[in-house]
């Protein structure tokens, strides 16, 4: 086969074809893993032409392998960006996004459901670098022009935003924050490139961690940006001097997870929605936070954006004490504790969104799960959650 030219393709094909080059490496399927530090070059002029191209061509191992370059070259095509780069973790390539467009004196619009390392990282790193931040209501959409000051330069979105799962309007969002020449990163780990197309949404920046879905078998760390044409020599010179490079092992297992996204994806959502209709159904569920169920505030946003739901979502309890949901979690049997998802098992934490929110309001007294749907048989899911009930009712 001859190498895909990857944007002519649908999204279950690109899964398939991009990032690969068989008649490159002796027609093998598969990419190989280069371990590679050093780098020769037979020549001065050759040396110099390869720093030169630093970004595009193998030139030192911390700037990339074939290995690497294949899984950017795949994720930037599902995703409809102009090119990837690659992280040891979804939390350096957030980090490396927001400092490839923010310095001293400079200001961040960061939406208050945001994933918890995130707000970390605008609360003590950037704030100890003299940028400024502003917490804003995941629902605003347009309303954000009203808190963009002459020195905004990046609004940061989620969609849907972690532990609650409100689903923003990116395309509203982006057209004020371009208005006042500020630069949209979105954090896009929640749908994948597959179920969410943030460039033709306005995104200039998509961040995700591949750890979870794209890798999605809980046994690597792995981050992701992807940029626009304008975006990308900003965003790897930042990549750059920040040197958090995967490992082309890590690089290959994501790789690997990109071929299967799609089957797997689906099923996360099958499983995730019978899991959510379920509960509820429960008289001991105040609300369900899936974004694709119909009754859901974020709903219609969800539908007219995205074309599908990950596995990820949300329970809200009615009052009831920690010692009664302890009990309920505590004996599941094919339910985990563990941070994290997106892997090929589902996972149950309590969670305390009144801890991280500063504008958007949240009331303690209802405890909150953050439920991840894996592949197993939902029958059996739901079995090990009634299960649960029984245990919390029995101690309230």
């Amino acid at each position: 086969m001859t190498k895909a030219k990857p944007k002519r393709y649908k999204p279950d094909t690109l899964l398939s074809v991009a990032g690969r080059d068989p008649q490159a490496n002796f027609g093998i399927v598969n990419p190989p893993v280069y371990h590679a530090s050093t780098v020769l070059f037979p020549t001065v002029a050759a040396l110099n032409n390869a720093r030169d191209s630093r970004f595009t061509e193998v030139f030192y191992g911390r700037h990339g392998t074939p290995t690497t370059f294949a899984l950017e070259e795949a994720v930037a095509a599902l995703e409809g960006g102009h090119r990837a780069i690659a992280f040891g973790s979804g939390k350096a390539a957030v980090l490396a996004a927001l400092f490839a467009f923010l310095k001293t004196g400079d200001h961040l619009l960061l939406v208050d459901n945001a994933y918890g390392p995130t707000r970390a990282l605008a609360k003590h790193t950037l704030a100890r670098f003299g940028v400024e931040h502003t917490f804003y209501d995941p629902l605003i959409g347009g309303g954000i022009a009203a808190l963009i000051q002459p020195n905004t330069k990046v609004v940061f979105t989620e969609s849907p935003g972690s532990l609650t799962f409100e689903v923003q309007d990116i395309p509203a969002i982006a057209k004020a924050a371009h208005a006042a020449g500020a630069v949209v990163i979105m954090d896009n780990t929640w749908a994948s490139p597959l179920f969410f197309q943030p460039f033709a949404h306005g995104v200039d920046v998509s961040v995700q961690a591949a750890t979870k879905y794209i890798v999605g078998h809980a046994d690597a760390m792995l981050g992701l940006v992807v940029t626009t044409a304008e975006t990308y020599r900003t965003v790897r010179l930042a990549a750059e001097e920040l040197g958090a490079s995967p490992g082309p092992d890590d690089c290959y297992v994501g790789l690997r997870g990109l071929r299967t996204l799609g089957v797997r994806l689906r099923r996360h959502q099958e499983v995730g929605l019978a899991l959510a209709r379920w509960l509820g159904a429960r008289p001991e569920v105040s609300r369900v936070l899936h974004p694709a169920l119909p009754n859901d505030p974020g709903h219609a946003l969800w539908r007219r954006d995205f074309s599908g739901a990950s596995g990820l979502f949300g329970g809200v309890l009615e009052p009831v004490s920690d010692q009664a949901v302890a009990a309920m979690l505590d004996g599941l049997e094919l339910f985990g504790m563990g941070y994290s998802w997106g892997g090929y098992e589902s996972l149950a934490i309590p969670t305390e969104p009144h801890k991280m929110r500063a504008v958007s309001e949240w009331d303690p007294r209802y405890p909150c799960l953050r439920i991840h749907a894996g592949l197993e048989d939902a029958d059996d899911l739901i079995e090990d959650l009634e299960r649960g009930f029984e245990r919390l009712n029995a101690m309230h």
